[in-house]
């Protein structure tokens, strides 16, 4: 059911995706490099009318939420359309972003992704001519300074829209302000596996709720606005320029997935504990991995056999602490991804803090389902993977901190006594040796070493300014002689 936020947060400032999220079933991701700078910054005032904003997502959820109560058949059509840029992008632009990192040249979203992979993230690398880079598609190690987002509900909206959006820009034209560098489309999985990543696990169920703007749920406290938007309460950075005020950091990760391998892992290392069968066993070892079942039901509180019933119940699907498990790994293992990435009661019963670490997450997944060709071979043939987008006020604080200090940090969460390593997070850690203790909960000791199952293969850091900025500081009006004809020249580029 939808509640009318509280907030005073001004909505219609916000990009739609940040706070919310378009809704969507397929989204288009548009990285983009800019070529003539003036010519941008004029179209770029005739994209910011039709920026999908906080407000506007709301209004869309409302009218699906009417949809379904009216029983309503098929899918309402609905389109959003978001942009953001990375540091190189806003150099281009001849835009001072410093305010945006406080000026610290080390800063994540100022040194890029590109460096960061391969001095923080862990990502695999490779020795090129100008040295060391992550190996990762061609498309990714050449500049980018732009992302934008098309979401919706269909191929046919999302595909019309694009070529609006390019049609702005002059793209097809023999005089385009930007460059496509690459194009990725994302689907919501079909029919059972919606709102399952690949693998088939429940994703998104514990995205941070914001304080006057998400109902509260039970679960991890409510975090201040500022956690994910600039210039709001729990920014870490104070009196930040006004241009810099109610945008988002964005990290866009390429992540591929191998789907047949990791379920050939967990059928051929089925956990032994009382009358499971070795199906059962394969399934409990893929939950103590991940932290949650498949249906979405958290482990630490159904450790042993899943609750696809609580798994749907929000009052009780996010309520849990691993308060009773501070020193133990008998009902989640140190080292499962969600306790890995959101260790709760780990850090909190120390008197830390986890707030500054949340990120909302976007993402949507990419490629086809697994063939029966890949089922019989237990062989990745073709390309899948989650298109994993986050958002934050402060990228060090958030996911490079996550990634760096917890997912590929063996050694964290550290209880009072642990006598267990707890090992790198199975799914997105980073690093040698791949194992983890505590999946067998017959011995939290024994440790089992497994491959990569998610490979990283690009991504870029962005910032996601507000609709103000992108209209009053980004954007160029054209001399008030050239209006006419830019407008002409936009609408025959459009033809």
């Amino acid at each position: 059911m939808t509640t009318p936020p509280t907030t005073k947060l001004n909505l219609d400032n916000i990009q739609g995706d940040i706070l919310s999220g378009i809704p969507k079933k397929t989204e288009l991701y548009y990285f983009f490099q800019i070529l003539d700078t003036k010519k941008f910054r004029v179209q770029l005032g005739k994209l910011a009318p039709i920026i999908k904003t906080a407000a506007q997502v709301l209004h869309d959820r409302k009218c699906i939420e009417d949809h379904k109560k009216r029983g309503g058949h098929g899918l309402i059509q609905i389109v959003g359309v978001n942009v953001s840029f990375s540091h190189l992008g806003f150099q281009k632009l001849g835009i001072n972003d410093s305010t945006l990192f406080g000026g610290n040249t080390n800063d994540p979203f100022s040194v890029g992704q590109l460096n960061d992979a391969v001095r923080n993230l862990g990502d695999p690398t490779k020795e090129t001519p100008n040295g060391v880079v992550p190996d990762w598609e061609k498309e990714f190690l050449q500049p980018i300074h732009g992302l934008i987002l098309i979401a919706g509900e269909s191929h046919a909206t999302t595909d019309k829209k694009l070529k609006e959006v390019e049609a702005i820009f002059g793209v097809g034209s023999k005089t385009p302000s930007v460059k496509k560098v690459k194009l990725i489309r994302g689907d919501v999985r079909p029919g059972k596996e919606h709102a399952h990543e690949h693998f088939g696990f429940l994703d998104g169920v514990s995205n941070p709720s914001v304080i006057g703007f998400d109902p509260i749920l039970p679960g991890p406290a409510q975090v201040r606005p500022g956690i994910l938007l600039t210039g709001q309460d729990g920014d870490p950075i104070q009196n930040r320029e006004p241009w810099a005020v109610d945008g988002s950091f964005q990290v866009f990760r390429y992540l591929f997935q191998e789907v047949p391998e990791f379920h050939k892992y967990l059928r051929d290392n089925p956990l032994k504990f009382e009358d499971l069968t070795p199906e059962e066993g394969s399934e409990l070892l893929g939950a103590r991995m991940v932290g949650r079942w498949r249906s979405g039901a958290p482990i630490d509180v159904t450790p042993f056999k899943d609750d696809p019933k609580l798994a749907k119940d929000p009052q009780r699907n996010n309520d849990f602490k691993f308060k009773d498990q501070l020193n133990s790994q008998q009902r989640c293992p140190f080292a499962a991804h969600v306790r890995k990435t959101m260790p709760r009661d780990d850090l909190e019963s120390l008197g830390i803090s986890v707030e500054s670490r949340r990120i909302a997450r976007r993402g949507i997944q990419f490629g086809p389902e697994v063939t029966p060709s890949e089922k019989q071979e237990d062989k990745t043939q073709k390309e899948r993977g989650l298109l994993f987008v986050c958002y934050q006020s402060s990228i060090s604080n958030g996911f490079q901190f996550m990634q760096q200090s917890w997912a590929n940090n063996a050694n964290f969460p550290f209880g009072e006594q642990q006598p267990e390593v707890p090992g790198l997070d199975p799914l997105i850690g980073r690093g040698t040796p791949r194992k983890m203790s505590g999946l067998d909960p017959n011995d939290a000791t024994r440790e089992l070493t497994f491959p990569d199952f998610i490979i990283p293969r690009g991504g870029e850091y962005f910032f996601t300014p507000s609709i103000k900025a992108l209209k009053e500081t980004l954007s160029e009006k054209p001399p008030r002689s050239a209006e006419a004809g830019n407008e002409a020249e936009v609408e025959a580029e459009a033809e």
